[in-house]
């Protein structure tokens, strides 16, 4: 039986995808559970597997196309199996989803062309590079590669939309990335609806800082400020759990675990991986997964279970010299903290002024689920796990 293989689904936000590499031909042989194309989602770069085995009978979509969830994009089918149902049942090719026009050359002006590649000749690109060019609006048949074989890469085409971006005329509408829409749709969807609060703390970093030190001092792998202050909310959580819920129309959902998102920036957006059951794990465990995580978000090889479901998240922007900022809400968390950078500020104790470690953070809640006392509570709470670190922050001491 011809198997339909339509662009997935793969998680709430995904509404559309793009087709970046088919990894079989028309014709190939395919396998049940064999990689058959590549998929970038709005967060990520996924493989695409067949579902059932057979001749893959017809592709329906380029590579580099964007096209809705659920479209058909290719049939499986056996070598004399009539495939006319399948490609018209239930399911049927849609046309792809441009990224808007291009802008119009000036007047006069024809497109540049690469020397030697004629109109029609297909032009040599990885998947990545494609992805990018299609991103940037960038015609690969003005690039001229640096792979094997002239190949076109990513790097070339990251190195050419530069100065054409500086180049755009003003007013020059520059196409979404897939993972611009979705943060597109998920503020909005966050903002308008989830009444926010705001709670703002300033924390004396200057033990913790210490005891950081100690750690490179006795050749461990130190861990992050970040790393730090997962493990911090974790320890504030566990003890004030009401803030580690979600609003759930007519009931508060409580967690068990504490499943905590630390915001990454990337080129043409940001992603929020998990780290899991944060309240059962220690600090070094911490900081190699959250390491791993981020390491992966940063190439886009993270699956939908690994940035999804967070029941806190943490943004931190110290590293950029930020003082200070809030955090939108993203579902199901009922908190998140936003964190600043740690800065030497003058102290007034006892008529004495003294030079102090100071960090800001704020803590935004969603009022549903949370009210000002609750959160109150649980920001004094991480204020002095952080002040106090030398009750679970101590590195082991080596001869």
């Amino acid at each position: 039986m011809a198997s339909r293989v339509v662009m997935p689904k793969l998680t709430d936000t995904m509404e559309e995808g793009v087709l970046l590499a088919w990894k079989k031909r028309e014709g190939e042989q395919v396998h049940a559970g064999e990689v058959i194309a590549e998929i970038e989602t709005d967060k990520a770069v996924m493989d695409l597997e067949a579902f059932a085995p057979g001749l893959l009978r017809k592709i329906l979509v380029r590579e580099g196309e964007t096209v809705a969830s659920g479209t058909l994009i290719a049939v499986i089918a056996e070598a004399d199996e009539d495939i006319a149902s399948a490609l018209s049942d239930g399911v049927t090719a849609a046309p792809s989803i441009g990224l808007g026009p291009k802008p119009a050359s000036p007047a006069g002006t024809a497109s540049p062309t690469s020397p030697g590649r004629s109109g029609g000749e297909r032009v040599l690109a990885s998947p990545r590079a494609k992805a990018l060019a299609a991103e940037r609006g960038i015609e690969l048949s003005t690039l001229t590669g640096t792979g094997p074989g002239g190949r076109i890469v990513e790097d070339d085409v990251a190195v050419a939309s530069a100065p054409v971006a500086q180049a755009l005329p003003v007013g020059t509408d520059q196409p979404l990335s897939q993972m611009r829409k979705a943060i597109a749709r998920a503020t909005v969807q966050s903002k308008a609806p989830v009444p926010h609060f705001y709670l703002t703390v300033e924390i004396d970093m200057a033990q913790a800082e210490r005891v950081r030190d100690e750690f490179k001092q006795s050749r461990q792998p130190h861990p992050s400020i970040t790393d730090v202050l997962i493990k911090a909310a974790a320890l504030a959580l566990k003890r004030h759990p009401e803030v580690n819920v979600s609003f759930a129309g007519e009931a508060i959902r409580r967690y068990t675990q504490i499943d905590i998102g630390v915001a990454v920036g990337m080129e043409d957006g940001l992603i929020t991986p998990v780290v899991r059951n944060c309240g059962a794990k220690t600090l070094a465990e911490i900081s190699v997964e959250t390491k791993q995580l981020i390491d992966r978000a940063r190439q886009k090889r993270l699956s939908p279970q690994e940035y999804t479901g967070a029941t806190f998240a943490i943004s931190n922007l110290g590293m950029f010299d930020v003082d200070q900022f809030i955090a939108l809400l993203m579902p199901p968390q009922a908190a998140s903290i936003a964190v600043g950078a740690i800065r030497d500020v003058p102290i007034v104790a006892k008529g004495v002024v003294t030079v102090g470690r100071r960090m800001k953070v704020t803590l935004s809640c969603d009022h549903r689920a949370l009210d000002g006392l609750m959160g109150a509570q649980f920001l004094k709470e991480f204020k002095r796990v952080l002040e106090h670190p030398q009750e679970w922050l101590t590195p082991v001491v080596t001869s």
